[in-house]
């Protein structure tokens, strides 16, 4: 039974590295190809809450399992969760970028 695991682990192992590396690249030539059209390439830390933020009042929701395509916030919004984390994401790169250039960052009223 042990040796069935150490062998299950030696397969994990290199497949979630040729995975982190097809990221990796994936995400080098989309920063090249945002530098060749004179656009902005921005990263977005991995856990970043953006399915759980209300895109509307900023609280954080609990995590949910990802069936749950729909959810309302306590606020009262009802969120899809793919646009949701769209509209969290980009406000969080225009925030970095508004940061990066100088330009006052704060909280929504």
């Amino acid at each position: 039974m042990e040796d069935l695991n150490v062998k299950g682990l030696a397969r994990t192992r290199p497949a979630k590295s040729v995975h982190d590396a097809g990221w990796g690249m994936f995400t080098r030539l989309l920063e090249e190809k945002a530098v060749r059209y004179g656009r902005t390439f921005g990263r977005v830390d991995r856990w970043f809450p953006s399915t759980r933020l209300c895109s509307v009042c900023g609280l954080v929701g609990d995590a949910k399992p990802l069936h749950v395509r729909e959810w309302t916030c306590t606020c009262g919004v009802v969120h899809d969760r793919d646009l949701n984390a769209a509209r969290n994401i980009l406000a969080a790169g225009l925030a970095e970028s508004r940061n990066a250039c100088g330009g006052a960052v704060s909280p929504a009223a």
